[in-house]
Order: C-alpha cells, then structure tokens, then sequence
C-alpha cells in the first residue's frame, strides 16, 4: 500500500466516524420518508400527465370521426344531385380521415397501457410509503427511549459529561475541605507545642498555663492568710463553732 492510499485510508476513515457522529436517526428516517413522498409525488404527476394524453387522444379522434360523418352526409347529397365526383372526393376524404382515427386509436391504447402500468405503480409505492412511516415512528420511538435509558444510566453511573463535570467539582471540593482542615489541625499543634509562636499574644503553651495557674492558687492562699491574720484573735474560733451550729440545723 503506498503512502497516498494510507493517506486516503486515515482520512476516510476520520471523516466516517465523524459523520457517523454527526448523524441524527430521526432526522435521516423523517429525510428518507420526505424523499419517498416526494417520488409519489412524481408518478402521481406522471398518471395525471398520461391521463391528460389519453383524454386529448379521445378528443381529436372524436373530432375526426364528426368529420367522417359530416363527408359521409356530403358524398350522400352529390350523389343525389348527380355529382360522382364531388361524392368521389368526398369519400377519398373520408378515407384519410380514417387512417388518422386508426393511428390515433392504437397510441390511445398505447396510453392506456401506461396509465394503468403508472397508476398500478403509484398504489404499490403509496403502500410502501405507508408501510415505511408506520416503520420510521416506531424506529424513532425505539432510538428515543434508547437514547433516554442511555442518558440515565450514564447520569446514575456518573461517567455523562454533564453529571461527570459536576461530580470532579464536589470531588476537588471535598479534597479541598480535607486538606484546609488538616492544615488547621496542623497549626493548632505547633502553636500549643510552642513550635510557632502566636503573634496576636492570645496562645500560650502549656507550661505557661500551668505556671500561671500555680501562681493563682499561690495569690488566693496568701489572700487568704492575711485575712486571718487581720481578724481579731477568738473570734475565728468562734465563727467556726457558728458555722457548725448551724451546718448542724
């Protein structure tokens, strides 16, 4: 195989599929049956252009036969009169006349012939026709729902282009929520490690909270020391027995 004919091999073979592609069921069946109605549209018109045939026929060879009478009538009266040779050419005439009606006679059946031929024709094709629209319906409805079903089992299985955009978007959302909420996760660690410092003053590390929670406790027992340290002396005692007389009540 020579390069020129690969050549044309790979661009038959792209332009096929791409038509193939491009092609609509629908719209090739509702095409066809247009072209179909278009050819019964013709033989129709041929019937009709035959049948006028045929009826101009009949009218010329009934006009030859009013003439054949009318020189019949003729050659009669000169007869009568005693013209034989007006009779005479009359009737020679008359005779012309009838080798026209005899040629006319045999194309009308001739005409005939293809008149019944066509109209035989055009009933055979308004059948093929009819049967073919009953055909396209039904082969459209099925190529429909096929269609449909397709579309729904791709949209289910998510692998249709429209629902297949939708379902990478939520998928690069999710990713994108799982990695912030690691970072964060992350950050927070380090700041109550120690290993970042807070730059708002906010955040404090461990031994810092428990050093400062040392320090209050400290602060609360020396308050407290020197409260009773300040009371006059007996009377801690004896606000101590109160306090148990009435815990007793």
């Amino acid at each position: 195989m020579s390069i020129f004919q690969r050549i044309a091999t790979i661009f038959g073979a792209k332009a096929n599929k791409a038509l193939d592609k491009a092609e609509n069921p629908n719209e090739t069946l509702d095409y066809s049956y247009q072209k179909q109605l278009e050819l019964l549209q013709k033989v129709r018109r041929g019937v009709a252009d035959v049948a006028t045939s045929r009826k101009r026929l009949e009218l010329q060879i009934n006009q030859l036969e009013q003439q054949q009478n009318k020189l019949s009538g003729q050659a009669q009266k000169a007869m009568e009169i005693g013209r034989e040779d007006l009779a005479r050419e009359a009737l020679t005439r008359k005779s012309g006349l009838t080798q026209q009606i005899t040629d006319l006679q045999s194309q009308h059946e001739g005409l005939q012939g293809e008149e019944q031929k066509l109209t035989l024709a055009s009933q055979r094709l308004q059948a093929k026709v009819d049967a073919f629209r009953t055909k396209k319906e039904t082969l459209k409805a099925t190529y429909n729902a096929a269609d449909a079903q397709t579309k729904i089992g791709e949209a289910f299985s998510g692998i249709s282009e429209e629902l297949g955009d939708v379902g990478l978007a939520v998928q690069r959302a999710e990713d994108k929520t799982a990695s912030l909420q690691a970072r964060a996760g992350a950050v927070d660690e380090l700041l109550a490690s120690g290993a970042l410092d807070d730059v708002t003053g906010t955040q404090k590390d461990d031994i810092t909270a428990q050093l400062d929670s040392l320090s209050s406790d400290n602060d609360v027992e020396m308050e407290l020391q020197r409260m009773r340290e300040s009371l006059p002396a007996g009377s801690e005692k004896q606000d101590q027995k109160s306090l148990e007389g009435e815990d007793q009540q």
